[in-house]
């Protein structure tokens, strides 16, 4: 679940998971928001463990810190004895060793060994606001980059220096040369985020649930995400429009919002198709503890499973015409001046606004140039054409 902040998509997660539970499901609610708000939608306490809600049932919130300790000690450890060496006392260089970003680098970590374990058939994320949620599913991407153009290389000369130089470096710097364990780790969760990848685009199993509210704004950002979630190859497989004001309400004071609310409604249902939209009334109390929630399920989902994918989303293909290839990137709403492209050796770099993809090329068309590229259908339609030069080789 993923929606701009204050939206509800917490709520939506939590019941979601309730209904996947009734439907004998074993599932995982967990919460990868830096600010958790799922104790408070369950009333009940959570931990980084996943603790029992109900039957078939569990919740959990990530503690970043945890994650880095367990996973990431010997690394921060090495940084810290770096940064006391350059001499900071002992809790600014243990502050200043747990790198930005690092709690969203974990939040993949955790989800990769909750799928590897298997303890659980659904696992539903509750994840953070659209902007952090996005900056995540670049993370495989970004790793990728430095892990082949950087790091590999860096690695491997650390690993014949260090015999050589640590007698002479350690007295002169205060500090040893890094250790093979701290010099694997970086790789070894590069490796574990990149087999994520390939789960987290695989649209038969999963998919992400967009929540959004009839509002402006709101649904600016929903249609950007949306666009965003396709460039990272990650489908989409419903919207919930939620706190739509309800008929019954007669009020004068609510006049003018029930007006805004049918046009915003109707740009929804138009805007998202084919998506399945559903639709949340505005309740009269507050979506916390379980029996608010077992209300929201009903009006959300019925007597259906919400484990199953609702639409497929074919967010890229690649296309053979004659003498050409065509890669098409599905990017809803996305006029093309606003996408920008370049090659360099296998690598297509999509850029739209502060969003970037670095898409290592399939074999086919690593080797051609692009020859233009057109916006059709939501799909910007790249075209490799063949020429006289690549053909021969």
């Amino acid at each position: 679940m993923t929606g701009k902040g204050g939206v509800g998509k917490t709520s939506v997660a939590a019941a979601t998971g309730l209904r996947c539970a009734e439907m004998g499901h074993r599932t995982l609610v967990l919460s990868t928001d830096p600010a958790h708000s799922l104790a408070d939608s369950f009333d009940m306490e959570l931990g980084h463990d996943p603790k029992p809600v109900r039957d078939n049932l569990w919740g959990a919130e990530l503690d970043a810190l945890m994650e880095l300790e367990g996973n990431w000690g010997a690394v921060k450890r090495y940084i810290t004895q770096v940064l006391q060496a350059r001499g900071l006392d002992g809790i600014e260089a243990e502050e200043l060793a747990i790198l930005p970003g690092m709690d969203e680098i974990f939040s993949l970590v955790r989800m990769k060994r909750h799928y590897d374990e298997q303890e659980f058939d659904v696992l539903i994320i509750d994840s953070a606001p659209t902007g952090t949620a996005l900056r995540l599913l670049s993370l495989p991407e970004v790793a990728g980059w430095y892990m082949r153009r950087f790091y590999k290389p860096l690695q491997k000369v650390s690993a014949v220096l260090r015999p050589l130089f640590e007698p002479i470096f350690k007295p002169l710097a205060g500090f040893s040369l890094p250790t093979n364990e701290v010099m694997d780790a970086p790789y070894e969760f590069y490796q574990q985020i990149e087999a994520l990848e390939k789960v987290l685009t695989d649209n038969t199993q999963t998919s992400v649930r967009l929540v959004t509210n009839p509002e402006k704004m709101v649904i600016k950002e929903s249609l950007r995400a949306h666009a965003y979630l396709s460039l990272y190859n990650v489908s989409t497989d419903m919207v919930i429009a939620n706190r739509i004001i309800p008929d019954e309400v007669q009020d004068p004071f609510f006049v003018r919002w029930k007006e805004n609310q049918q046009e915003y409604r109707r740009q929804i249902h138009d805007n998202f198709s084919p998506l399945p939209v559903r639709e949340v009334p505005l309740y009269s109390e507050e979506m916390c503890g379980l029996a608010a929630l077992d209300r929201l399920k009903e009006t959300l989902y019925g007597d259906e499973d919400p484990a199953q994918v609702y639409y497929k989303e074919t967010t890229l293909r690649v296309v053979q015409d004659q003498d050409s290839y065509s890669l098409e990137v599905y990017l809803p709403g996305i006029p093309k001046d606003k996408v920008e492209l370049s090659k360099s050796g296998d690598e297509l770099n999509i850029r739209i606004g502060n969003h970037r993809r670095n898409m290592v090329l399939p074999q086919a068309l690593a080797a051609l140039q692009p020859a233009g590229a057109k916006m059709e259908d939501d799909y910007l339609k790249i075209r490799f054409a063949v020429t006289a030069s690549s053909s021969s080789k």
